[in-house]
């Protein structure tokens, strides 16, 4: 639902194929490119534009043959007095749908769900759950009946305090309380001035796990949207390590389309172990997994609803 006091518009463009590529696609020898322009605009107190104009490339082959070897990297996403806001109005403490993280595979690490926040930032969230900007991310990647989230399931803000990481790893798939198909992650980073010696760079890897084909510095205003499936291994495995303590934030949004089925299978958060690294196998999952591989299916129904029973749910 976008708020009452946001109103949105679309501007639809063509540009010269030598027009300068600004949201750093992979798009270099395409002969035919359409530029797609949205803007989403305030028109509360001050009439500030909540976005500023966004200017795309979109290729004429589908987002998912991108994926997270080729990301859709925007520098300067929206106007800095935005994310300003977001920081200074970023949580101090957890609320009581926050998670907190703090093992082997993910730690020193806090989410924050907006339904929590103050009351400009919490509509900030909304609009980015809103019509007009998921049909901006449908313009941009190609990818059809996208969904917004309006749990913010894992969304919301993140922060990473020193020592902490985010070992790398292919999301979900399947939304627990919506049984629809994960897509799209969106990452807008809040850092200023960060540096790749402070840690806590974004890494993608290869789909066999044997070498990380880009780092993303996790720069202010930098914004990042991927496809995410099975093979879409991701994470900061870098401990932050800021030498004045600032913590690494960052907006984290997810999107989803109605595309799962019975082909498809369910599977949480899969961690994997780089190649001589320290990494750990997250064993956990690991037991889960083959538990439902070898049980019978009524037994593995009569656990899940003893579980929820004993759970209170």
């Amino acid at each position: 639902i976008l708020p009452s006091d946001l109103c949105c518009d679309e501007v639809l463009v063509k540009l010269p194929n030598s027009q300068k590529n600004r949201a750093g696609f992979c798009v270099a020898n395409d002969p035919a490119i359409d530029l797609k322009c949205w803007r989403l605009c305030s028109e509360g107190a001050g009439q500030k534009r909540l976005f500023r104009t966004i200017s795309i490339y979109q290729r004429k082959v589908p987002f998912k043959n991108w994926n997270t070897l080729c990301p859709a990297e925007i520098d300067d996403f929206l106007p800095r007095e935005m994310l300003d806001q977001c920081l200074a109005k970023f949580p101090t403490a957890p609320d009581p749908e926050s998670v907190s993280f703090d093992r082997s595979q993910e730690r020193f690490k806090t989410s924050y769900h907006p339904d929590y926040l103050d009351p400009t930032i919490r509509a900030f969230f909304y609009s980015l759950n809103s019509a007009p900007f998921i049909q901006f991310l449908e313009n941009m990647t190609g990818i059809k009946g996208l969904m917004p989230d309006p749990y913010f399931l894992g969304g919301g803000f993140h922060q990473t305090t020193n020592g902490g990481h985010l070992d790398v790893h292919a999301d979900f798939n399947k939304h627990p309380k919506l049984g629809v198909e994960r897509r799209l992650n969106l990452l807008l980073y809040l850092n200023s001035e960060w540096e790749s010696a402070y840690g806590g760079e974004l890494e993608l890897w290869d789909e066999q796990m044997q070498s990380c084909v880009r780092r993303i510095t996790p720069q202010f205003n930098r914004c990042v949207v991927f496809s995410t499936d099975e093979h879409s291994y991701h994470g900061h495995p870098i401990p932050v390590n800021h030498p004045n303590e600032i913590p690494r934030r960052s907006i984290a949004l997810y999107y989803y389309t109605a595309t799962f089925d019975a082909t498809k299978r369910k599977y949480t958060t899969q961690f994997k172990v780089r190649p001589e690294s320290e990494d750990q196998i997250d064993w956990q999952v690991r037991r889960r997994e083959l538990m439902l591989d070898l049980l019978p299916p009524f037994v593995v129904r009569h656990f899940a609803r003893a579980k929820l029973k004993l759970s209170g749910k």
